[in-house]
């Protein structure tokens, strides 16, 4: 696991094990908020560990940004902090991700001792704000990457973490591109010092506004090509022409992992447009 400080109390955390999925943590004398877990039990003990003995500060809660194993599996690790997440996550969890961790167990040893926790403090419309100590974090609905997703703004430091809103690929295999599209377009004008990915490295001031603009450019461009090629009745065959890079993206991020995962918005893309004619 990797550890970067991005504030004064501000914390990141990046997974050397699988996908650089991050995590966060807000501290203040109070306590500190952890905001999504890494996906396996050894590197979400370590910040763990990192908090309660060398910041010597008590995990009061846990923000889960969507459902997704990758972002919540650690969560049963903090006993006796509050899970904070949308209401969608919530009965997501209770469902797709009960399901999940049961074959995850099968094929995956390590994850024996995980179990799914279900958020206690939920919303379902606008936002929700949590204070601790001077801190105040804004929880805004997302969707888009997943129905659930959230994002999580650190007023004071005009720091985002955005769940998997943001990421060096947009990802909206389980959610809707309109909808992840459309909260794309409510980050800029947040006036933001860092955002901080759901995968990969720490957007700076000066990054934002262009990596913003690279991704929705490469979800308009790829729904112009997938819609050309449904719209003329090409097979699933035909979508092997539109590859990442001629949606304007690098195959190189996440260790090549943006490859797959922009073969898989393709043909879910394809599929729904079929299913819609």
């Amino acid at each position: 696991m990797l550890r970067e400080r991005v504030s004064d109390d501000i914390y990141v955390f990046t997974s050397e094990l699988y996908a650089q999925v991050t995590a966060g943590a807000v501290v203040s004398p109070e306590g500190a908020v952890i905001i999504d877990t890494l996906p396996f039990p050894s590197e979400t003990l370590e910040i763990l560990d990192f908090v309660q003995k060398r910041l010597n500060v008590p995990v009061k809660y846990v923000v889960n940004t969507h459902y997704h194993a990758d972002h919540t599996y650690g969560t049963c690790f903090f006993t006796g902090a509050e899970t904070v997440a949308h209401s969608k996550c919530r009965a997501l969890l209770d469902t797709v991700g009960r399901r999940g961790l049961t074959q995850a167990k099968a094929d995956t040893p390590d994850l024996e001792k995980i179990e799914v926790i279900l958020p206690g403090i939920i919303f379902t419309r606008g936002q929700l704000d949590l204070h601790l100590g001077k801190k105040t974090l804004t929880l805004m609905h997302s969707p888009g990457h997943s129905p659930d997703s959230i994002i999580v703004l650190v007023k004071e430091d005009r720091i985002l973490f955005a769940g998997d809103t943001m990421m060096p690929l947009p990802h909206f295999v389980d959610g809707d591109i309109d909808d992840l599209t459309h909260s794309l377009q409510s980050i800029p004008p947040m006036g933001l010092e860092n955002i901080v990915q759901g995968h990969g490295e720490l957007i700076l001031r000066g990054e934002i506004d262009d990596a913003i603009k690279s991704n929705l450019k490469y979800l308009d461009t790829l729904r112009k090509k997938v819609s050309r090629l449904a719209g003329k009745g090409k097979p699933r065959e035909a979508l092997a022409q539109i590859d990442i890079e001629s949606c304007g993206k690098s195959r190189i991020p996440l260790a090549g992992l943006v490859v797959k995962l922009h073969e898989r918005n393709v043909g879910a893309l394809y599929d729904s447009l079929v299913r819609s004619k």
